[in-house]
């Protein structure tokens, strides 16, 4: 009888968890699709106030529905300078408040309706042609499965009670004493470190306390244990990141462990506190079909997770400057620059892809900037009389540079690609991918540009002044016109290509017309062919920018 008990008891519970678990990612995929947009103005908004820091954290955490999702995306923003130790800390913090509220989403005592949530929510996110509605009934869809699968949880420990031995095994652990509330805790930790999510470990915790196999302050103890265990996926992403992520990561570890500390010196008094706080009904149970329940210890584990966790909060908060630097020793910089790649690309960024989409977003604006710095370099160089080494060195290697960070960017955005996207996030992707392309060929050509200077003066010719000043100006409106499609990308000005078409016709024109007059200069046979050659060359090489940039326009203008 025992072992068809547990293989019922291990089949509904992990069936219930597997649904929980799935529900709650489908609930976090679909809030952060819905608010992609307000997640990116809240990490813009993030500032040296540690205040706003903290309300970003627990809104982003509440969109998210995880922590641990905040605070690895957090490490992931200070490993690539993005955001500052102390901002991080802030963020950190609001994470921890923000987790607490899956806890009252399941005070809602509407588990019967899961399963017809799920299905109305399917329906909606399978046959909407609205993304925003298709979204909404993934989210929605989410909540139906969380909610359906407490109840089967639920059903699963009602068979504990029903066998004596199981029960036995779980009275085990009791917290009547201090000794007991730590080896609560710590199986509240080790249980979160395992399923690598504390909203699933907070739904075990309900569903025990709910038929009445934990009490309530045993429950309190778990859910506290949660706290530290929830760490543990910060600290890995912090592994081979840069010394501020690391103390970040360090941060929410300390923060957890001293708050859990101190919180358990008073847990007896916490405890009756809680009791206290809704009514001093908590235990009080009800009869159902299915035996004896205990509904009320829902709100009250929920209370105790989220009371504990602002509390913390407040003690830390004034102390935040001195913790930092304090993990300044705790954990020293190094004596070397610490970037392993050139863009402030973090793969920890992939699992909120509102925000991954804007990182790599920033970087093709770098490479837009840079070939912009470049074509002003060229002029430079040109009309040197003895060019200047370093910064012909210089030229070189930022075409060098952006053939890695096309590189970076392209792997970044491919494995975005790889994930459930919404359209207007795939869409935008794809389009990255082809601004970082056409950004990386404008370098070549200017490079080009630059090497066709160079060739010339080492075979001890030069181009004659006025093909020096015809392609300075060439370059400059070149520039200009480069400019004002980087000023639309960073806008995203949809009318680029209306706004920018009297400059590229320009281009065009002034190429050709270079290009006849030289023609018909070379009939005076003054000019060598040397020269001649490298000067159409270069014509060439800024007609092929002149179509790169356009192209880029097109991009923005979502033509291509």
């Amino acid at each position: 009888m025992e072992i068809s008990a547990l293989i019922s008891l291990f089949s509904e519970f992990i069936g219930g968890l597997g649904l929980f678990l799935l529900g709650m990612k489908s609930m976090s995929d679909g809030m952060q699709a819905v608010a992609g947009a307000s997640l990116r103005k809240m990490i813009s908004v993030v500032t040296k106030n540690r205040l706003m820091a903290l309300m970003m954290g627990i809104l982003v955490t509440c969109v998210v529905q995880s922590s641990s999702i905040t605070t690895v995306m957090t490490v992931g923003f200070v490993n690539s300078g993005l955001m500052t130790l102390q901002q991080a800390v802030g963020v950190i913090m609001g994470a921890n408040i923000g987790t607490t509220i899956t806890g009252w989403i399941l005070v809602l005592q509407i588990g019967k309706y899961g399963l017809p949530l799920v299905g109305v929510s399917a329906f909606v996110f399978l046959f909407s042609k609205s993304d925003r509605w298709r979204y909404w009934g993934m989210a929605l869809m989410g909540v139906g499965m969380v909610f359906f699968g407490l109840e089967l949880m639920k059903d699963a420990c009602a068979i504990i009670k029903e066998n004596p031995n199981f029960e036995e095994w779980f009275h085990q652990f009791q917290a009547n004493n201090y000794l007991g509330v730590l080896k609560c805790a710590m199986v509240g930790c080790l249980l979160t470190v395992f399923v690598q999510s504390s909203s699933a470990t907070l739904g075990i915790t309900i569903s025990l306390a709910y038929q009445g196999v934990i009490s309530y302050p045993t429950a309190a103890a778990l859910v506290l244990g949660e706290n530290v265990g929830t760490t543990v996926t910060a600290f890995f992403a912090s592994l081979g990141a840069t010394t501020a992520a690391r103390r970040a990561a360090y941060f929410h570890i300390i923060f957890n462990l001293i708050g859990v500390f101190w919180i358990t010196l008073i847990f007896a008094f916490y405890i009756r506190f809680i009791q206290w706080l809704l009514g001093g009904n908590v235990t009080e149970p009800t009869e159902t079909s299915a035996g004896m329940t205990y509904p009320n210890t829902t709100a009250a584990i929920a209370a105790t997770h989220s009371i504990f966790n602002i509390v913390n909060t407040i003690l830390f908060f004034p102390f935040v400057p001195l913790l930092v630097r304090m993990l300044d020793h705790i954990v020293p910089a190094k004596d070397f620059k610490e970037k392993p790649h050139l863009t402030d690309l973090d793969i920890r960024m992939l699992d909120t892809p509102a925000l991954a989409i804007q990182q790599s977003r920033n970087e093709i604006e770098k490479m837009g900037d840079g070939c912009e710095k470049m074509l002003n370099w060229l002029d430079d160089l040109r009309d040197q009389t003895e060019p200047n080494k370093a910064l012909a060195d210089r030229l070189k290697h930022r075409e060098q540079v952006f053939d890695s960070v096309q590189d970076e960017v392209a792997a970044f955005v491919t494995n975005l690609l790889a994930n459930t996207l919404p359209h207007s996030v795939a869409d935008e992707a794809r389009r990255q991918l082809s601004l970082a392309d056409e950004y990386e060929s404008v370098s070549d050509y200017l490079l080009s540009l630059d090497k066709f200077d160079r060739k010339l003066r080492r075979d001890g010719f030069r181009f004659t002044d006025r093909q020096r000043h015809d392609l300075g100006e060439l370059n400059r409106h070149t520039a200009d016109y480069l400019h004002a499609v980087n000023l639309a990308l960073g806008k995203n000005n949809r009318n680029v290509l209306r706004e920018t078409d009297a400059l590229t016709k320009r281009i065009k024109v002034e190429i050709k017309n270079l290009r006849k007059t030289h023609l018909e200069d070379l009939s005076s046979g003054e000019i060598p062919p040397q020269v001649s050659v490298a000067f159409l060359a270069a014509l060439n090489a800024y007609a092929r920018v002149r179509d790169h940039i356009e192209t880029i326009a097109e991009t923005i203008a979502a033509e291509r």
